[in-house]
């Protein structure tokens, strides 16, 4: 069937290009997109199905809630039933919105749509004349979006436009790519607390011995969940913050230099939060911990070797205190 080969097709080119990393943009980005559908049309007879180029604007009000203009082109070919071949041209302008799940910065963001859409149509011949065809159309759809660059990615998706002057239903697979630029969801390093300011020595005591616990946690490749082989060395530094409870301490993340670098910086941020919280799972109030993360700015090693990459891929944390 041509609409499981369009499918297909549409499909298969975005799975193909799940290897890239990428950063989508959240509220307040701004989307445009060109795209190219395949119009099975049922809502005006004896027209053969076309295929539409068009452009879109969107802006997104939210993380996940974005408003869409949209403009596409006919392009039929009236059949052959004795009214003669016909070239068929017109508009369609449409407004929607999306919903799109996971979150903003993930790569891959399926998506749902609904809108109206206003359409023409010329020289089509209906009640003894042939003129222009004027509709109104409720239309959804849904599909995904892949994030391939920081600012580009690739959209394939199916649509539905039901005709309200005759109840009757077009369907459309699609394939697009668009650019997004702007949006408020990168993220800023967090404020690290200024150290309590050491008291001054008294001449006649001598030095107080200071005690410290240092953390280094790997990761693996792309990932951000704690493994179970470094829970004991987490839960270590809170046993120490434990016994010495005013404590506190940074909880730093990092990673290595594959990928660009806005998704690094999150991915840091979220190995950094993910210590903190099996810090907080053991009894560390919140306020005690803070984490950042700093991307792949600060290297231990050398990023060229594997060694060197799984090196980088840590978060690091210490705590000193002043032994009783």
């Amino acid at each position: 069937m041509k609409l499981k080969n369009t499918l297909g097709l549409a499909i298969g080119s975005l799975i193909a290009a799940t290897s890239f990393g990428a950063l989508a943009q959240g509220q307040g980005a701004v989307e445009g997109e060109l795209f190219y559908q395949k119009q099975y049309n049922d809502s005006v007879k004896h027209v053969e199905d076309g295929f539409n180029p068009g452009a879109s604007i969107g802006y997104f009000l939210t993380d996940d809630v974005s408003i869409n203009a949209k403009w596409d082109r006919n392009n039929y070919t009236r059949s052959n039933d004795g009214t003669g071949s016909q070239k068929l041209r017109g508009d369609n302008f449409g407004l929607n919105a999306q919903y799109h799940f996971n979150n903003a910065g993930d790569m891959f963001r399926p998506y749902v749509e609904g809108g109206v859409k206003y359409g023409t149509l010329t020289n089509v011949a209906a009640d003894g004349h042939s003129g222009r065809d004027q509709s109104t159309y409720l239309t959804a759809g849904g599909g995904a979006k892949l994030y391939f660059a920081e600012n580009f990615f690739v959209r394939a998706g199916v649509e539905a436009d039901y005709k309200l002057d005759n109840g009757k239903w077009n369907y459309m697979p699609v394939v697009g790519v668009g650019v997004n630029f702007g949006g408020g969801n990168k993220p800023a390093p967090a404020p690290v607390e200024a150290p309590a300011p050491a008291p001054e020595p008294v001449a006649e005591a001598p030095a107080p011995e200071v005690v410290r616990v240092q953390l280094d946690v790997k990761f693996d490749f792309d990932k951000s969940v704690v493994k179970p082989n470094s829970l004991s060395d987490v839960r270590n530094l809170a046993d120490f913050m434990k016994q010495y409870p005013q404590t506190t301490t940074v909880v730093e993340g990092h990673t290595d230099s594959v990928g660009p670098d806005a998704y690094n910086q999150k991915l840091s941020q979220r190995r950094a939060n993910a210590v903190k919280e099996v810090l907080v799972k053991d009894g560390i109030a919140p306020n005690r911990v803070n984490s950042i993360g700093y991307g792949k700015t600060r290297p231990i090693a050398d990023n060229k070797t594997e060694a060197g990459r799984a090196a980088n891929r840590r978060v690091e944390a210490e705590v000193e205190a002043t032994a009783k």
